[in-house]
């Protein structure tokens, strides 16, 4: 995959990689689809700073990215879910990158599912701070590092998924707040693209594998502040009727590619959005799916 990129880059004329010299902000960067962004983006010349409320894991990140790069990534570890944290992450990023953010990555987030009629009011809230409120703050606060006029690319990009656009049995609260960031993301591009440039797009990933979509038996969970421990991923038995291939039916009958996505196909796409062979495309959402829900 790299040389194939520094092949298109050279040819591209973008020798020192597709994001030389940018700032980037990628929340929930210490595993899975971040990660793998944090490290695309690294490898495409971008100061990168893993936004993650894990600290072994968003410094096992970073550290790895600055062995291959020396200091071409820092880990800011907190909860986006907390005002003061959002302040101190916009305020190392800028430090980081000399006074300027080029990029934003809303990224960080989980599942909290539940039947309509057994949501909790907690589990409804919560997913509305996640995905909605908290993408929102942090782009606000780092308003003045984006609604700027000196030449260089800014782009946000907001991660949704196609439960957002379809909707799914047992996530209305997850539906609901991915469907959300689409306004967010289209309000920016009209507020924020015609005097200053600023893309805004959406991603909303289909079928990828992560602890969100891993068999729920295993046993990951999320901690939400109060302490509350969230299990996640898909009961096995749902999942299981996805993945084997049974009475003549292909795995996964509902994605035409055959399979779910890795981490790294689902960030690829991420990093060509914010990259600008995308520079034209604006308040768009964009399907990263495989064919799934054609």
């Amino acid at each position: 995959m790299a040389s194939r990129l520094s092949q298109l880059n050279a040819h591209l004329n973008y020798p020192r990689g597709l994001l030389a010299d940018q700032v980037a902000i990628i929340t929930g960067a210490g595993q899975g689809i971040g990660a793998e962004a944090a490290r695309l983006f690294a490898n495409e010349g971008a100061k990168v700073v893993i936004a993650d409320i894990d600290g072994e894991k968003a410094n096992a990140v970073a550290n790895a990215i600055n062995s291959a790069s020396p200091n071409r990534a820092i880990a800011v570890v907190g909860d986006i879910l907390n005002d003061k944290y959002i302040t101190t992450l916009v305020e190392k990023a800028a430090e980081f990158g000399n006074g300027k953010i080029h990029i934003i990555v809303n990224n960080a987030g989980f599942t909290w599912d539940g039947v309509i009629h057994k949501i909790t009011d907690k589990q409804w809230d919560t997913m509305i701070a996640v995905h909605n409120t908290a993408p929102f703050k942090l782009i606000r606060a780092a308003a003045k590092y984006f609604r700027v006029k000196d030449g260089e690319p800014r782009v946000i990009i907001n991660i949704s998924s196609t439960s957002g656009i379809h909707g799914n049995a047992g996530q209305a609260n997850y539906a609901l707040a991915k469907a959300g960031v689409v306004g967010l993301t289209r309000t920016i591009a009209k507020e924020w693209g015609p005097q200053f440039g600023v893309r805004s797009n959406t991603i909303a990933f289909g079928f990828v594998q992560t602890r969100l979509t891993a068999a729920k038996e295993k046993g990951a969970f999320i901690t939400t502040p109060d302490g509350t421990k969230v299990a996640l991923g898909i009961p096995g038995q749902q999942l299981g009727a996805k993945e084997g291939a049974k009475d003549g039916k292909p795995a996964y009958p509902d994605i035409p590619l055959g399979r779910p996505a890795s981490p790294e196909e689902a960030a690829r796409s991420v990093l060509a959005v914010a990259s600008p062979l995308f520079s034209y495309v604006n308040g768009e959402t964009i399907r990263v799916t495989g064919g799934r829900n054609m």
